[in-house]
């Protein structure tokens, strides 16, 4: 069952909806993806409407799976005094794709160029970390992976900023990782565990 998240506002940035895609989204989509240090950084490429509703419904059909959620970063609608208010700027994912326990999974964002800098994605990644562990959330998911290539310092911040650790280093794997990397991790450990240490 798809959900939507809510960040409330700070007093130096706007409060944030995190809610799955949609098909007419389509355009808002293709907008962000033009940047070009998000096209060196992603391994898909959207080049028109028609890849995107591709991508839009790939989308919609992991929440039916239930192996991975994918939450369009929206500035609030009723953040009149932004230009972005009610449009998507960013993306985040958490995809449990690849453990058949349902235990760990790897989280993965990108956000717009115009919206980088103002604190988006730590709330966002902070936001959906929250529900990934909590009740609501219907995989008994225990670990999140974060992975970013090594020169990626942004995502680096955001990472330690919301309590992922830096694990390990990544050696390249071309063509999908064509660089190093970093992988951070952040454990959950149910309250009855944390109350034995």
């Amino acid at each position: 069952m798809p959900v939507t998240l809510s960040v409330p506002a700070t007093a130096a940035a706007p409060a944030l909806l995190l809610r799955p895609w949609r098909t007419g989204d389509a355009n808002a989509l293709l907008d962000a993806r033009v940047d070009q240090l998000m096209l060196r950084q992603l391994n898909t490429s959207l080049t028109d409407e028609e890849t995107a509703r591709q991508w839009l419904a790939a989308q919609r059909e992991s929440w039916e799976t239930g192996t991975r959620f994918s939450f369009a970063i929206m500035v609030a609608v009723y953040e009149a005094a932004e230009a972005d208010a009610g449009r998507p700027v960013g993306h985040l994912a958490i995809n449990a794709g690849n453990d058949p326990t349902g235990s760990s999974a790897e989280v993965g964002y990108w956000i717009a160029a115009r919206s980088r800098g103002r604190g988006f994605v730590p709330r966002a990644l902070a936001a959906a970390t929250n529900w990934a562990f909590g009740p609501e959330c219907p995989l008994p998911l225990t670990t999140l992976e974060l992975r970013h290539s090594v020169g990626n310092h942004a995502s680096c911040r955001v990472a330690e900023k919301c309590g992922y650790q830096l694990r390990t280093l990544l050696p390249a794997q071309p063509p999908v990782f064509p660089t190093g990397g970093h992988l951070h991790v952040r454990d959950h450990l149910p309250a009855a565990v944390l109350a034995l240490r």
